[in-house]
């Protein structure tokens, strides 16, 4: 009854949000730095010294989760005030890839940048759209369990199942699946629970990662015979988020068997960074004004000893950048992995285009996710065969013979023609990356290989890893066959 308005009310204030970016910006960075230098980390990087953005630079170097870890380890032996004023309220426990378990920091100031965000996305598409209806029926979020731990006497678990404790009480009623179910941990048997609790239900909403909402689709289908828009026929809304949405995109509409409004967002453990405030334009809405100071490096030079750091008023369109953030939690020129393309600097709105350290630049073409997504789309798109999913390899050739890209792809049906298909494929990412087509034009590199992967491949080697559902995805590229060498096991 009172989502229309409410709903109008914050869109006024996002809208409003979006003309003052940057002084929010420069207000939040002093107000981190303020707080800040009563810390432990703090004083060690003499944060009373600091006056501007120039200062913060020359004081504090950008860091990954392993440079941050002995702060981390005094947070989990009981000290306060280390990161942070006074102690995290949780811990958001998540699986690195080089890190092994690590444990990401939440504080009384940081969890309304979780929670607010997601609901601004919602209620800025219900003031553009005028679609209110679906908060009167079921919502579901496929996520991790909701059941903490104590790791150092704080709260710890999944950033998912830490954030189904905050979800507002207006919303309880109609939030499915139970918190029984939620709890489970094996995914397959937690999905066939959320199938049997949601099959008959009014299903409006639903929320997730899109690789497990596709197999929530498939189980549906599987259980009712029926596509899931004819069994919920009210289900208009799909909010998704953790991958690039498009290669998933297809494959969703049809065993949805219509259109549905999607909401895409852009959440992490270290923070709600943006999110999709309207339907008809590109892009996310980056979160200016919610506890997080932005800093953009030009993703060529992340690695690099001293690496050009900009602020939001310096970034350009078109331009590839590694995301650091400042935030209220603690985090402190911290590198989340993620790179970001602006599509507009009026409003800030970006796309996500891939891991700084998901690449291939075995040869020297550093090919990044964005080019492997769109060279694939374009091919499944002209040969109309939907992709499940995939991930692509390095193969060097070890005596005879000429080294190539190694394409393994879940197909939703195999192409007639897999040699055509390659073709088009290894001409559209030399169209996209000019290393990569100097090494194939040079005769350095043969031409990409596909070797497809069985129907449920995927799904296969992530449960052989442990790794089944939740928040856990397929990253797109490997510099190295670690990933590539266990999906043979998996290939038809």
């Amino acid at each position: 009854m009172l989502a229309k308005p409410f709903a109008g009310f914050i869109h006024k204030q996002v809208k409003k949000g979006m003309e003052t970016a940057i002084a929010d910006q420069q207000a939040i960075f002093n107000h981190l730095i303020k707080t800040g230098s009563k810390t432990i980390f703090g004083k060690e990087h003499e944060f009373n010294k600091i006056k501007t953005h120039e200062d913060f630079v020359n004081q504090v170097p950008i860091r990954d989760y392993e440079a941050f870890k002995p702060y981390i380890e005094k947070i989990k032996q009981g000290a306060h005030n280390v990161l942070w004023k006074g102690q995290p309220i949780y811990l958001s426990k998540t699986s690195g890839t080089t890190s092994g378990v690590k444990y990401i920091p939440i504080t009384k100031d940081s969890i309304p940048n979780h929670i607010n965000s997601a609901r601004n996305a919602l209620l800025c598409y219900m003031a553009e759209t005028g679609n209110s209806k679906f908060a009167d029926g079921k919502l579901i979020f496929l996520s991790g369990s909701p059941a903490l731990e104590r790791v150092g006497g704080i709260p710890t678990g999944r950033l998912s199942g830490i954030v189904n404790h905050h979800v507002p009480r207006y919303l309880r009623s109609n939030q499915l699946p139970t918190f029984t179910t939620n709890c489970i941990d094996e995914w397959e048997e937690k999905l066939d629970k959320i199938v049997d609790e949601t099959i008959h239900e009014n299903m409006t909403l639903i929320s997730g990662i899109p690789p497990w909402m596709q197999m929530y689709f498939d189980r549906l289908i599987e259980k009712s015979g029926k596509k899931v828009g004819e069994l919920f026929p009210n289900f208009s809304v799909m909010v998704q988020g953790g991958v690039n949405f498009e290669p998933y995109k297809t494959k969703l509409f049809d065993s949805i068997g219509r259109k549905v409004d999607t909401i895409e967002l852009f959440p992490a453990s270290e923070g709600f960074f943006a999110f999709q405030d309207s339907q008809k334009e590109e892009g996310l809405l980056l979160n200016t004004n919610s506890g997080i100071f932005f800093e953009f490096v030009p993703a060529g030079e992340i690695f690099n000893e001293h690496p050009t750091r900009l602020t939001l008023k310096e970034v350009q369109t078109g331009v590839n950048y590694a995301l650091i953030i400042n935030s209220n939690a603690g985090l402190w020129a911290y590198n989340i992995g993620d790179t970001v393309k602006f599509v507009s600097t009026n409003p800030y709105r970006l796309v996500v285009t891939g891991r700084t350290k998901h690449f291939i630049s075995a040869f020297g073409e550093h090919v990044i996710s964005e080019e492997v997504e769109s060279a694939l789309l374009q091919v499944a798109e002209e040969e109309h065969i939907p992709i499940i999913e995939f991930t692509v390899a390095p193969m060097i050739a070890n005596g005879e013979g000429k080294s190539y890209h190694e394409w393994f792809i879940e197909f939703e049906n195999t192409p007639a023609d897999m040699q055509l298909f390659s073709k088009k494929l290894d001409d559209n990412l030399r169209k996209k990356n000019v290393y990569y087509d100097d090494l194939i034009g040079g005769n350095i590199l043969q031409q990409l290989k596909i070797s497809p992967v069985k129907k449920n491949g995927f799904i296969d080697y992530m449960k052989s890893i442990g790794k089944l559902g939740g928040q856990n995805k397929v990253p797109r590229l490997s510099n190295d066959r670690k990933i590539a060498d266990k999906l043979k096991d998996f290939v038809q």
